[in-house]
């Protein structure tokens, strides 16, 4: 049964909350995490595996605003039909994890693709209607619409039901991870950007987006811990656009975190990377998966820095994480399954653009012969690194 808590609407996070404060005016640098078991929420007993999928940049360029018109039959904007294709998948985990790249506009508009965004609201609705349970909301463009433009993403992602980290309306909410419950484990999501292309947020409102820092990371990590989350997932805007290979800082920053231990545990159990939207390598690293770059999820036809029209823009990945329930003598869930599926916004077909599951396009027999090269493109890439004799698969 799937399962999620917004930071404002549930009494259980509410308390998880004030504890997250307290333990953040405690100590400004997260010292070592206190005993697995202290600040744990009642009615834990019920443990079982649970599924979290995560995916890339929703980045709505003027043409996918316009696709997201026509399919609201020229009335608003209806960008369900653009993720239909990769619903079943994202609708059966558990947890399901998203990026939103973007800002959104005004209701009335106006709204605006590159290269300052400001998107339509009406996405919120169809992340959620999706499954998306959380939206990762730090990146390079978070302060495109200045701090108007965080606050109207994140209050139209609350009233969706949909919930956030990475930016923030008030200093309290800077604080807070997404607190979402699956298999009766509490899992945060913190999420930060390598920086907001040179805009910086208002004077009196610097936490208005989470920028990276390591020491930052593993603070927040600990004080989601010390406060009751059993599962920590960093979500990381980062690398360089357009390499397939993750770069020395991502390398360097992920051997970093993975590093990272409290009472011998580990104080971060999976990190998800986006921004150079190209699908990247996955990789165990210190014993915790990374995904380097899940690629793009939605996107208009990319155009890479070279100024050529770039179809690995429109390819991108759903990594898929079996957690299972701390063994006997362990405090820690572990990944027991690891899988990535293949996509493609595919602005190639009859009709307006459409996220594919290419995989289960493929499985159906009469997908074009291009859905396959595109599928073992990207397979390649993502196992790069070695990633398959760590048991990372692909269901086929």
């Amino acid at each position: 049964m799937r399962g999620y808590k917004t930071t404002s609407k549930t009494s259980g996070v509410l308390a998880l909350a004030a504890a997250l404060l307290a333990a953040a005016t405690a100590c400004a640098h997260g010292p070592a995490a206190t005993a697995p078991d202290e600040g744990k929420a009642p009615g834990k007993e019920v443990r079982s595996p649970f599924t979290l999928v995560a995916t890339g940049d929703i980045l709505p360029h003027d043409s996918v605003i316009d696709a997201a018109r026509r399919d609201a039959g020229g009335d608003g904007y209806d960008f369900r039909p653009m993720l239909a294709g990769v619903k079943p998948v994202i609708s059966a985990a558990d947890l399901a994890i998203c990026h939103m790249e973007t800002v959104y506009g005004p209701a009335g508009g106006p709204f605006t693709g590159y290269p300052s965004f400001a998107s339509p609201p009406q996405i919120a609705d169809a992340v959620r209607a999706t499954g998306y349970d959380s939206c990762s909301t730090a990146s390079n463009h978070t302060l495109d619409a200045g701090f108007p433009g965080v606050r109207r993403t994140l209050d139209a992602l609350d009233a969706a039901g949909v919930a956030h980290a990475g930016s923030a309306r008030s200093p309290a909410e800077a604080l807070r991870p997404a607190l979402l419950e699956a298999g009766g484990a509490t899992v945060a999501q913190l999420a930060y950007t390598y920086g907001t292309n040179g805009k910086e947020p208002p004077a009196d409102k610097p936490w208005a987006v989470n920028i990276t820092d390591p020491e930052r990371v593993v603070a927040d990590a600990r004080r989601a811990r010390r406060a009751g989350a059993d599962v920590v997932v960093v979500s990381l805007h980062w690398g360089t656009e357009w390499q397939d290979a993750p770069d020395a800082t991502q390398r360097r920053l992920a051997r970093e975190l993975t590093a990272s231990r409290s009472a011998g545990a580990p104080d971060v159990d999976l990190i998800i990377g986006t921004h150079a939207h190209v699908p990247q390598a996955y990789e165990k690293v210190n014993g915790t998966w990374v995904v380097y770059g899940m690629g793009d999820q939605i996107a208009g036809r990319m155009i890479n820095n070279a100024g050529d029209r770039d179809p690995r823009g429109n390819q991108g990945t759903i990594g898929r994480f079996t957690f299972s329930p701390p063994e006997p003598g362990s405090a820690r869930w572990r990944v027991t399954r690891a899988e990535f599926l293949p996509q493609l916004m595919d602005h190639g077909r009859a009709g307006p653009p459409r996220v594919v599951d290419l995989n289960a396009e493929l499985a159906d027999g009469e997908a074009p012969e291009r859905y396959a090269r595109v599928r073992d493109r990207i397979s390649d890439v993502v196992l790069s690194r070695g990633a398959g004799a760590d048991g990372l698969t692909t269901p086929r």
